[in-house]
């Protein structure tokens, strides 16, 4: 059965699934493992320290896949300049970018007058639009379930996927509580053409990066067991609940600022997590579809299997509606 969209022929995958940017754990083996299954793998640039780092993650993915494949950056990274690591995306002719985060203005006038595809990922009508108007090909759109960084409008997946299909002409990608092949084809019927996944890909062979104490964590953490922390200073974000994000939370009551947060939202807080298993003295990045996560397969293994869900559920719908 195909699953064609114009997230598929826009960026030349079999199946409309992406994988999302993943600080710190979106290297190569994952992305190829994402491609080479049918999907758009990513890596991400933001969290390599050098323009070479990147341009070598770069070229083994391509050394592990022929298929499409994408490089994602995190422009809201505190100041990180970017622009170094864009050029080599550019140079090494990747087939698509894709933008978290900030504001993303520059990295379209950095790529304008290449046929690399622009991916942006938002989390409200209003940058959707945005986006359109900036040049995007495609939206991801992440809804306040999603792991990561979020929106400020605590809308959620059900409810923004249709109000931004509405609200612009370019294919739209919904993300945020989705990892199967239910929640792919929910999607569909919301109006997204395509979905992308962060905290189901954790939890994989391929994700080699993610030490097991993270994996065993989503795995036996339910949907409740999230918290938000970071609002206090305008940038929410949904991570694994524990003692660490007990103090961040207790810091963002009683002085809320960056400065007070630094040490404790740090990214060597995150590596002591998910690189080291230290679970009390750091913190992991999650969405709610940690409810639905109850095993670590391999990536093909994990896309077959969404596969098969999605092609059941058309099958029903065509014989009961």
């Amino acid at each position: 059965m195909q699953f064609t969209t114009r997230v598929t022929e826009l960026l030349g995958t079999r199946l409309p699934i992406i994988q999302g940017g993943l600080a710190y754990l979106a290297y190569a083996e994952l992305a190829a493992a994402v491609s080479n299954a049918g999907g758009l793998g990513q890596i991400t640039a933001m969290s390599l320290a050098t323009p070479e780092q990147l341009r070598e993650e770069i070229r083994k993915v391509r050394r592990l896949t022929d298929r499409p494949f994408g490089v994602n950056f995190a422009i809201g990274d505190h100041g990180r300049v970017f622009s170094h690591m864009l050029d080599v995306a550019i140079e090494e002719e990747v087939p698509v970018v894709s933008m978290t985060g900030g504001n993303p203005t520059p990295i379209f006038e950095q790529l304008a007058g290449t046929p690399i595809k622009k991916l942006v990922l938002v989390a409200a009508r209003r940058q959707a639009e945005k986006a359109e108007k900036l040049g995007a090909d495609a939206v991801m759109v992440v809804g306040q379930e999603g792991g990561g960084h979020l929106g400020r409008d605590d809308v959620g997946t059900m409810v923004l996927i249709p109000q931004v299909a509405d609200a612009v002409s370019i294919p739209v990608i919904a993300s945020g509580g989705i990892g199967d092949g239910r929640g792919w084809m929910a999607a569909h019927a919301l109006g997204a053409e395509g979905i992308e996944m962060g905290t189901r890909f954790i939890a994989t062979k391929e994700c080699v990066h993610a030490s097991e104490a993270y994996k065993k964590a989503l795995i036996s953490s339910s949907e409740s067991e999230t918290v938000v922390i970071k609002r206090s200073i305008g940038a929410p974000a949904r991570t694994l609940h524990n003692g660490w994000t007990d103090r961040i939370l207790q810091i963002e009551q009683e002085t809320p600022s960056y400065e007070a947060l630094k040490e404790f939202i740090s990214g060597e807080a995150n590596k002591k997590f998910i690189y080291e298993g230290n679970v009390e003295e750091g913190f992991g990045w999650a969405g709610q579809v940690t409810g639905l996560i109850k095993d670590v397969p391999s990536v093909q293994e994990l896309m077959e299997r969404m596969e098969k869900e999605a092609m059941a559920i058309r099958n029903r719908w065509a014989t009961t509606l």
